[in-house]
């Protein structure tokens, strides 16, 4: 899952991209309301964390704009003010839900874990292709009925091959929808956890480890 923390505060942003990515997820942060709006013309998010008070763009017209742009983008906004005034205006601009400040890491956690799991399984109960089998409410993966052991980069990856069977996937691709705007695009990690996925999924089985190595234009399923 891919976030993006828009957060004027360097300290505050730091702290939540520290937590989110110890937590699996795929972190960019933007520190105003432009670079917020950048970001979302650049990527696909799964989830915005944005705060209101934004220098240059306000809160809640890039609220409205992402909004626009990605209708299927869950927008929490993170934000000091606490008047039911400003709650409303904020589900009115298009966010999905309101966090107010301070609030307990945990609890941001548990709204993410909520809501993606409303995702998945709004998506999609179970995906399959031959003998694999990945359900995406329990991020459970088997093969042949027998369970797959996976970080959560290599179920990152194999969930979105699964969801693009038979289509040729860059390590662009990869690194846009699995890691973040930090991951070094000349880096070797997304071979190395493919070469890894591939071993979890053949361990004592015979035959295809069903992703292809398509050479100069990335992998297939």
């Amino acid at each position: 899952m891919r976030l993006l923390v828009v957060e004027d505060e360097p300290a505050i942003a730091e702290a939540l991209a520290r937590t989110l990515r110890r937590n699996g997820y795929a972190v960019d942060v933007a520190e105003n309301g432009h670079e917020a709006l950048d970001s979302a013309a650049a990527s696909d998010y799964d989830a915005v964390l944005l705060d209101l008070n934004l220098p240059g763009v306000d809160g809640m017209t890039v609220c409205r704009e992402i909004r626009t742009a990605q209708p299927h983008c869950y927008i929490l906004m993170v934000t000091a003010r606490t008047s039911v005034d400003d709650r409303i205006a904020g589900l009115d601009a298009g966010a999905d839900d309101y966090l107010t400040k301070p609030f307990d890491l945990q609890e941001l956690l548990a709204r993410l874990r909520a809501v993606f799991r409303r995702d998945r399984v709004a998506r999609q109960p179970v995906l399959e292709y031959g003998e694999l089998h990945l359900d995406p409410a329990t991020q459970r993966v088997t093969r042949s009925g027998v369970d797959v052991t996976l970080n959560r980069k290599e179920y990152g990856v194999l969930e979105y091959l699964m969801r693009h069977p038979d289509k040729i996937v860059s390590q662009e691709e990869l690194l846009d929808h699995v890691w973040d705007s930090e991951a070094d695009p000349f880096t070797n990690t997304v071979r190395v956890h493919i070469m890894k996925l591939r071993r979890k999924i053949n361990d004592g089985f015979e035959g295809d480890s069903y992703i292809q190595t398509v050479v100069g234009r990335g992998y297939r399923l």
